[in-house]
C-alpha cells in the first residue's frame, strides 16, 4: 500500500525532519530495557531513510541526542555510545549502495573520541556530490545553543570587520548555524508529545508540524508517507493571502 502511494510522490527540493520519540517507552510497554528501544529504533531509520529516498526529498534530519538529554541515566546514555558506532557500521554499506550523504551535527564530540572517528569516516564515506538524499542527524544538538553559538560567531566577525552588520540576513545567519539546512518545509514528532524540545528552532519560522501518537519503534513506511502525502497536499501561504 506504501508502495503504490510513494510511487505518485515527488517531493525534491523538501527538507524535511522527525522527532523520534518513545523509545524508551515502547521498551516500557514491551518489557524490555531501554537499549532494546533505542535498537529497535535504529531498525526504523533503516526503513525511514529508504523511503524517503524514494520520495526524492531533499534532506532529512533526525533528531537522535538533544543537549537536554545528557541528563538521562549514564547507562543508557553508554549504550547509546555503542549503538552510535554499531548502527553506524552497519548501516553505512547501505546508504553508500543508495547514494545517500550523511552528515552529523551538533556537540557529538562529547561523545568521545571513538564515535568522532566513526562519524569522520561515515562522512568521508558517503560525501557524494550527487547524492539522492542528504541525511542530517542530531546528535548533541540544541536549538538555542545553536542560534547563540551562531550570534557569537557573527559578532566576533563583525569585530574583525569580516563581516559587517549590514550584511546579516536569514541567508548570513544561516550558514552560521550547525544544522547544514535552511528552510525546514516538513517536521513529524513521534510519540504523542505535542512540542519541538528545542529542534531547529531558526529553521521552524513556516514548517508544517505534523504530530503522531506512534511510538517511533512503531512508525512504519506507511504513516510517513501519509504524512508525506498530507504536505503534499497542504496550501502553503507563507503569510500571504490567496483568495
Amino acid at each position: 500500500m506504501a508502495e503504490n502511494k510513494q510511487s505518485t510522490l515527488n517531493l525534491s527540493g523538501i527538507n524535511a525532519a522527525i522527532i523520534m520519540d518513545g523509545n524508551g517507552r515502547w521498551a516500557k510497554k514491551n518489557a524490555l530495557n531501554v537499549t532494546s528501544g533505542h535498537e529497535k529504533g535504529v531498525d526504523v531509520v533503516r526503513q525511514i531513510v529508504e523511503s524517503a529516498a524514494k520520495a526524492q526529498i531533499e534532506s532529512l534530519s533526525l533528531y537522535a541526542f538533544s543537549t537536554e538529554n545528557w541528563s538521562r541515566p549514564k547507562k543508557e546514555i553508554l549504550g547509546i555510545k555503542k549503538l552510535i558506532i554499531s548502527a553506524i557500521d552497519s548501516q553505512v554499506p547501505e546508504l553508500i549502495d543508495q547514494k545517500v550523504r550523511l552528515n552529523f551535527f551538533g556537540d557529538y564530540a562529547s561523545f568521545g573520541d571513538e564515535v568522532v572517528s566513526a562519524i569522520g569516516q561515515a562522512e568521508s564515506a558517503t560525501a557524494f556530490e550527487d547524492s539522492r538524499l542528504k541525511l542530517n542527524i542530531a546528535l548533541g544538538y540544541g536549538g538555542r545553543a545553536d542560534i547563540i553559538e551562531a550570534t557569537k560567531l557573527i559578532s566576533n566577525d563583525i569585530k574583525l570587520e569580516k563581516l559587517s552588520a549590514e550584511d546579516v540576513s536569514n541567508e548570513t545567519f544561516f550558514k552560521y548555524l550547525k544544522a547544514p539546512i535552511n528552510e525546514l518545509d516538513l517536521l513529524i514528532r513521534t510519540g504523542g508529545d505535542h512540542r519541538i524540545s528545542n529542534f531547529l528552532l531558526y529553521h521552524l519560522a513556516y514548517t508544517e508540524i505534523q504530530f503522531t501518537n506512534t511510538l517511533w519503534p512503531d512508525f512504519t513506511e506507511e504513516e510517513f508517507v501519509k504524512c508525506l502525502e498530507a504536505f503534499s497536499n497542504t496550501e502553503r501561504r507563507f503569510g500571504k493571502r490567496t483568495d
